[in-house]
């Protein structure tokens, strides 16, 4: 198998994303598990940009990140100064790091209009750039800026850039698509042009996404000879953001054949994607190929049933090769299939016999009514047990009344009184809250905290209202979802109720919310090992 070397920039290029700030203990955490992931470079940046980064990139220095390379990240040499007299130049060949990128001009628009030289003095400015560092003992990438932007323009001069700094030692030369505006073909073929021109010369390819091509473009270069990667975790970068890593391992890997990180590492990389993202404080993309919680997700009856067959029906690769996991969604489009597969899924054993189509015509009649099973995984699964004549109330509702006061100084309290039978005996309740849900919440809590101890480890996470029927204003349909979890623990799992009402509406998701968590702690399966 040939090899492809992977270059993380998500320190660099990454942070440009707009509303991306990262402390530099959380930058050191990162870059920890990009290495551990078998990153083969990881760019800490340019050490001189601005104070933070050059606490960060001093503090790399004694963190032990394996066999994975921290590259620093600078600029070819200023015009009309010699590589050894340019401060900057001199900062990356004394800075610790043993590899050094540096960027360069390609492209006559840049060159005339921002650097504002000719054509011999930007070849100049570029070899003798690489040659100063190499000459300092530095493995040297050179970054073509706006390559194919120059390839379209003037690609003799293109290439004759990636010459200048491919004879002056170079150990790669980079293809950059800058801008991101290239398209597959167009790389595919700048690239095997370069490939034949320099035969001799490792080549990179860095790509950008504003076409919604980076994983693409990456790819097409990668199978015309480009051997090394570049991109981000996520693809977070500057505009549409970077090519994007996450997504480019797995298909070199899996799918064109070429060794990247070992295969046990590959199965953490949903884990890396995921880490990246909180410790950004960022929300994972659910709909991310590969790693997005609904990469491998099926809804539809037709892709259930396939899936039950032969899982490559409806799968392209094993989820839990990346470390992801497969999922069934119920909903009206569901059939007896998704019932049977999704019940499995919650541990519950049930054969393809009469009560199926039971459970589904109720599940459909429901979803028609407004409910939304899959995001509620909870009452779904108490559907199933309630068709099923399994279902075991926590307790018998006799009525719950709601009083919310509003007083002239402004003060809001809500009261939530709960009366209920509970093992033959009657209990009523009273509970105060900022809300009625959190106030029927301390109600039921406080009727029945001493007879089922198992509610102090559920806790209410989440809640979210929708209005089903916005023409019909106030007596609109509401549904309601409420999340919850675990007092120890991160699991979650949610719950359904549907009402004109929005009281009743939440109510009913409460309460499945609650027996669900109570039965499963009782079962001993641990809170939300079944959830979402």
């Amino acid at each position: 198998m040939e090899h492809v070397l992977l270059y993380d920039t998500t320190l660099r290029d990454g942070l440009q994303r707009e509303g991306m700030s990262l402390s530099v203990d959380e930058q050191i955490a990162i870059a920890k598990e990009i290495a551990a992931f078998g990153m083969h470079y990881l760019e800490a940046g340019f050490p001189m940009s601005n104070p933070k980064h050059a606490e960060m990139f001093e503090a790399l220095r004694d963190v032990d990140l394996g066999d994975t390379r921290i590259a620093a990240f600078g600029m070819t040499r200023r015009k009309g100064v010699a590589a050894a007299a340019d401060p900057a130049m001199v900062g990356l060949a004394e800075c610790f790091a043993p590899v050094i990128t540096i960027v360069g001009k390609t492209w006559d628009l840049h060159i005339e209009k921002v650097i504002k030289v000719d054509r011999g003095e930007n070849l100049a400015m570029i070899a003798e750039s690489v040659a100063y560092l190499k000459g300092r003992g530095k493995e040297v990438i050179y970054d073509a800026e706006h390559f194919f932007d120059a390839y379209a323009a003037h690609p003799d001069y293109a290439v004759e850039c990636l010459r200048a700094a491919h004879e002056a030692g170079a150990d790669w030369v980079t293809l950059c698509d800058t801008n991101g505006a290239t398209l597959p073909h167009q790389v595919a073929a700048a690239t095997r042009h370069v490939r034949e021109a320099l035969p001799d010369a490792n080549i990179g390819i860095h790509t950008h996404n504003d076409a919604e091509c980076g994983v693409a473009n990456s790819l097409a270069s990668v199978t015309e000879g480009a051997r090394m990667v570049q991109g981000t975790v996520n693809g977070y970068g500057e505009r549409c953001g970077n090519a994007n890593l996450v997504s480019i391992v797995p298909s070199l890997s899996l799918k064109l054949g070429f060794a990247t990180v070992p295969e046990e590492n590959l199965a953490h990389l949903t884990a890396l994607s995921h880490f990246v993202a909180e410790t950004a404080n960022l929300q994972p993309d659910n709909w991310a190929a590969y790693v997005g919680r609904n990469a491998f997700a099926h809804k539809g009856g037709m892709h259930v049933a396939g899936m039950l067959a032969d899982e490559r029906t409806f799968e392209h690769i094993n989820p839990a090769a990346v470390g992801n996991e497969r999922r069934v969604l119920v909903s009206e489009l569901s059939g007896r299939g998704t019932i049977v597969a999704k019940a499995r899924e919650m541990g519950l054993e049930i054969e393809d016999g009469p009560e199926v189509p039971r459970i589904l015509t109720r599940l459909k009649e429901l979803e028609h009514e407004g409910y939304h099973f899959e995001v509620a995984d909870a009452s779904f699964e108490l559907l199933i047990e309630r068709e099923l004549g399994r279902f075991e109330p926590l307790f018998a509702l006799e009525s719950f009344r709601v009083v919310t006061e509003k007083r002239a100084d402004g003060q809001v309290e809500t009261e939530a009184t709960v009366k209920l039978t509970h093992d033959g005996e009657r209990l009523v309740a009273i509970g105060e809250g900022n809300g009625p849900v959190n106030a029927l919440d301390q109600a039921l809590r406080a009727a029945l905290e001493v007879r089922v101890p198992e509610l102090a480890d559920v806790q209410l996470v989440n809640f979210k209202v929708r209005i089903l029927d916005e023409g019909k204003g106030t007596g609109a349909t509401t549904r309601v979802l409420i999340d919850s979890g675990a007092a120890q623990g991160a699991e979650t799992w949610g719950a359904i109720g549907v009402s004109q009402n929005v009281i009743e509406a939440s109510w009913d998701a409460l309460v499945d919310s609650l027996v669900y968590g109570v039965a499963r702690v009782r079962r001993g399966a641990g809170v939300g090992a079944a959830g979402r």
